[in-house]
């Protein structure tokens, strides 16, 4: 039952992510394959691991799908054994199909190492693996869709079977490995324990092996699941010449084997009668609950792409009168005999359009049908439907910033049945199916529309209905009302009756306690009847109204719930006048009814005032006409100050905007007005996609017709330089997407918002705010319309550059600057420079060449053009980045001289005292010596006294 995409199909490596999401998403480190839900557990596959999360996506327990295979497949002794993260592997399990089996508590998962591979794990511990197999269930390559559910098949006792449908191409492919042995049929069973004939896994039957093929032709399989016995499978059948066919095959599942797949009967799937049946491909589908009849809403593309998209409903109740087998798309056997053109089923409804729908979810709540839409640029929207098939407005449950696809299926929480699992790439969301708490008043709670939500009376709050202990509640009806209370007045027999009709769904408690209470100055008849919920009625005493109408208030009571409604009647035969649309209103509001001859008692008239818009209005106005809209794409938060362009726009009073099928267009004021030309702000929208625009005039009615499309919110993801100095103004190239709706970018610091100075939807350049000395860094946001966008990019300020000296040189007929910079972490370029050689009152352009770094020192290299200027060294230069301006003169000789003899002082000093030092201890050497000789003399002559 679940779909894998070859375009979601990538391979990341790295540790899985182990943290919940605070928005109540899981975070992969890989894309999804697969995913399945079990009671309280879900399972994701990605390309590197497979996980086991508790049903609030905390995480339980996860493998890696990274191992060594060992042994061959052709000898049944291939072996795979998971290895850790960080250990060499030589093969990755790609999983195709991932089926839990409750009722053995297993997890079946089958997809390809090199060759088909299959392993039974414990449904409650993933890690445990109780059998593996090299066998193909499902498709053989890795990068194309498998389509597999369980199912049963009624024989003496029901077996349970993997019913596996694999895409049909052609030319076929090849394996990865020329020895594999491949399955390639087109629907295959397979058995699902090692009780069945043949063990888990076996084609074979208790006779024979069978299959359904696809004799010729492409097949894309997008979906299958069982009800009952009755097995149904969708796939599109494209062909060369662009058409595409979506088919539907219904098999019972009855006997065994053979006699399932022999089964074989189908439809035609034609979502409109332009198409012929064919060019609308099946994109994602979903089974309604309840039934018969089998109702089943299917996601088709009907423009040959995945842009425009609808949602529509078929009643797929199957047909089993035709011949089994006969069929000219499949079959048991090749070829395939000449068989008749399957059944056409057209559409019961078309329930909504809305571009690049992805995925759907159905759910049966009371009477109503609520959709879950999962969109290309990561939205998910509900849509409720009611018995009728008419929807409400559709709401936005989730929106990304970015234009992540949502995957193709998405399951309910089957715990408390109020979360939907929403695959988005690369991480997995649990989005509430409603948000009831937000509507604070009854009112609020019943407008919303919304079949999950009830007015508790005794809590006095809007909720869920299990959450309302009691029955003493009241929510929207079975079908659609665009009021809580309706009303007509009638006149009959001489007397005047107002029926009073509440649009409700109630439980015991209220329907028990339900009255209605009358106050007006003309009291009801005694003749009235009691009231009996939904309804209550008044005779008036009187058989006539006052010409300025009656006021009427009317008070309701449902168990403790109590609501209140103001009417005003009037006499339905005095509403006249030229039939316009105002006229048509106020008769619809006065409870009377609207035809083609006027506002009358009549039954058979027009209740709903939607009808009076398509009425001149009576008034004198110039048609406007509307010719562009400045800008025309917008990010989701809207944008302020857009010019409309067009004629006749003098008498517009407002811009109306309005979403397909959506029942709350917004209007925004308009100024400026030229005739040709006004502006207004474009406000804000919960849904990425196309709304259209018109202008409204004084007495209501909407013109014009221009497309306004909304995006994602712009988003950041590098910044180029990273950092600024000081005094600001430096030239800032953010990357990132859509870009181009950004207003301003503010840094934490200020609150400043910067311009940009030009913008793509890729690239944005601005010049940085100025910071003081205590700012090291700031972090980066985006104005956009109204709203500010965090960029979680961070910019570091550094000092002023300081700039020391520079030469000038004659190079032939020019004269070449070379500019020296103190070492600092700016990284300054030649852009970011303007230099200028001052010679008396003129300045002399530098142009820059280059940038060079010696000794850990910038020099910044530039000519001045011979034809500039005859001076050959410039003793003074003009230097300017940001809004910064430093001039820099060059020293003189003398200046250097002296500025060298006096650093040489210090040094010339130290010698003469080395040298006096020197000298002083030669001359003390000396007077020592001669001293020495002295006393030496002395001591001789003295010897030689004594001699004599």
């Amino acid at each position: 039952m679940l779909l894998l995409l070859p375009g979601l199909l990538f391979i990341l490596w790295g540790e899985p992510a182990r943290c919940l999401e605070e928005n109540g998403g899981f975070p992969f480190d890989g894309h999804i394959r697969h995913f399945a839900v079990a009671a309280n557990t879900v399972y994701v596959a990605t390309e590197e691991r497979l996980y086991q999360l508790s049903h609030d996506l905390t995480l339980v327990q996860s493998v890696s799908q990274r191992g060594i295979l060992t042994g061959s497949d052709q000898t049944n002794d291939a072996h795979f054994s998971r290895v850790a993260e960080t250990d060499e592997r030589n093969a990755t399990f790609g999983v195709n199909i991932l089926l839990p089996f409750v009722e053995n508590d297993a997890l079946i998962s089958c997809g390809v190492i090199e060759c088909g591979y299959c392993e039974v794990l414990d449904l409650k511990n993933i890690s445990n693996v109780l059998y593996r197999e090299h066998f193909q269930v499902g498709s053989p390559w890795t990068s194309s869709a498998s389509v597999g559910f369980l199912v049963n098949v009624e024989q003496k006792s029901t077996e349970t079977y993997i019913l596996a449908a694999n895409q049909q191409y052609e030319p076929q492919y090849e394996p990865a490995k020329k020895s594999c042995s491949l399955v390639r049929d087109a629907v295959n069973l397979h058995n699902a324990n090692h009780h069945q004939k043949g063990s888990i896994f076996s084609l074979s039957d208790a006779f024979t092996t069978t299959s359904i093929k696809r004799c010729k032709g492409n097949a894309e399989f997008v979906d299958g699941f069982q009800i009952n016995l009755i097995i149904y499978l969708f796939s599109n059948l494209p062909s060369s010449d662009e058409n595409n066919k979506v088919r539907l095959i219904w098999l019972e599942g009855k006997t065994n084997k053979k006699e399932t797949l022999e089964s074989l009967r189908g439809a035609i799937l034609r979502v409109s009668d332009g198409d012929g049946g064919e060019g609308s491909k099946l994109l994602a589908s979903a089974v309604i609950p309840g039934g018969p009849p089998v109702l089943w809403s299917g996601v088709f593309s009907v423009d040959g792409g995945q842009t425009n998209t609808e949602l529509v409903l078929f009643d797929i109740s199957p047909d089993l009168s035709g011949v089994p087998g006969a069929d000219p798309d499949f079959g048991n056997v090749c070829p395939l005999n000449t068989a008749p053109t399957p059944k056409t089923l057209k559409p019961k409804a078309v329930l909504f359009r809305q571009k690049y729908m992805t995925s759907v979810l159905a759910v049966r709540q009371k009477a109503w049908v609520v959709f879950f839409i999962g969109t290309g640029d990561g939205q998910l929207i509900k849509l409720a439907v009611d018995k009728n098939y008419r929807p409400t407005c559709p709401r936005v449950l989730y929106r990304a910033n970015d234009d992540r696809r949502v995957f193709p299926k998405m399951l309910l929480d089957q715990v408390d049945l109020k979360h939907v699992y929403m695959p988005l790439q690369s991480q997995m969301k649990r989005v509430p199916v409603s948000d009831c708490s937000t509507y604070t008043n009854v009112q609020d709670c019943w407008s919303a529309q919304d079949p999950y939500c009830v007015w508790c009376g005794s809590h006095n709050s809007c909720t869920f209905e299990d959450e309302c202990r009691d029955s003493d509640w009241i929510s929207i009806p079975d079908d659609f009302q665009a009021k809580m209370v309706s009303y007509r007045v009638k006149d009959g027999s001489g007397q005047i009756t107002l029926n009073i009709q509440i649009h409700l769904t109630v439980g015991r408690e209220a329907r028990s306690n339900f009255s209605c209470q009358f106050s007006t100055s003309e009291p009801c008849s005694t003749k009235s009847p009691p009231p009996q919920f939904p309804q209550c009625t008044c005779i008036l005493s009187k058989s006539t109204l006052p010409a300025e109408g009656l006021p009427v208030t009317v008070r309701f009571r449902l168990g403790t719930t109590q609501l209140r409604e103001e009417l005003k009647l009037f006499n339905c035969s005095e509403i006249s006048g030229p039939p316009t649309s105002v006229l048509c209103r106020r008769c619809i509001e006065a409870g009377c009814g609207w035809s083609k001859s006027g506002c009358s008692w009549a039954d058979g008239g027009v209740e709903d005032d939607n009808s009076c818009q398509m009425m001149e209005s009576g008034m004198n106005f110039s048609k406007p006409e509307i010719s562009s809209i400045t800008p025309s794409v917008v990010s989701f938060y809207g944008r302020n100050h857009a010019v409309l362009s067009g004629y006749n726009l003098s008498d517009v009073t407002r811009v109306r905007i309005k979403a397909n099928m959506d029942c709350t267009p917004h209007e925004s004021p308009v100024w400026n007005h030229t005739g040709v030309t006004l502006t207004f702000h474009i406000p804000s929208a919960n849904t990425k996609g196309t709304v259209n625009a018109c202008v409204l005039l004084p007495d209501g009615s909407c013109h014009g017709n221009a497309k306004i499309i909304y995006q994602s919110s712009p988003s950041c993801t590098s910044i180029v330089p990273g950092s600024s100095w000081i005094s600001g103004k430096r030239k800032i190239t953010l990357t990132g997407s859509h870009l181009d709706f950004v207003d301003g970018v503010m840094h934490n610091h200020v609150q400043e918002v910067r311009p940009p100075r030009n913008t793509s939807h890729q690239n944005l350049t601005y010049d940085t705010p100025a910071a003081d000395e205590k700012v090291s860094s700031s972090t980066l946001r985006l104005k956009v319309a109204n709203e500010t966008v965090n960029c979680s990019i961070m910019i570091n300020y550094y000092p002023n550059p300081e700039f020391t000296t520079f030469t000038s040189t004659r190079m032939g007929n020019d004269v070449r600057i070379a500019l020296q910079k103190k070492p600092d972490k700016l990284e300054m370029t030649p852009a970011e420079l303007s230099v200028w050689g001052v010679e008396g009152r003129n300045q002399y352009p530098c142009i820059m060449e280059a940038k060079k770094n010696s000794n850990e020192t910038d020099f910044f290299i530039c000519e001045i053009q011979s034809s500039k200027t005859t001076t050959a060294e410039f003793q003074q230069l003009l230097i300017m980045y940001g809004d910064q301006t430093v001039t820099l003169k060059l020293k003189s000789s003398l200046q250097l001289y002296l500025l060298l003899f006096l650093l040489l002082i210090p040094f010339i000093l130290f010698a003469v005292f080395l040298v006096y030092r020197s000298q002083q201890k030669k001359l003390t050497a000396k007077m020592n010596k001669h001293m020495e000789d002295l006393e030496l003399d002395i001591r001789n002559d003295i010897r030689h006294g004594n001699v004599r």
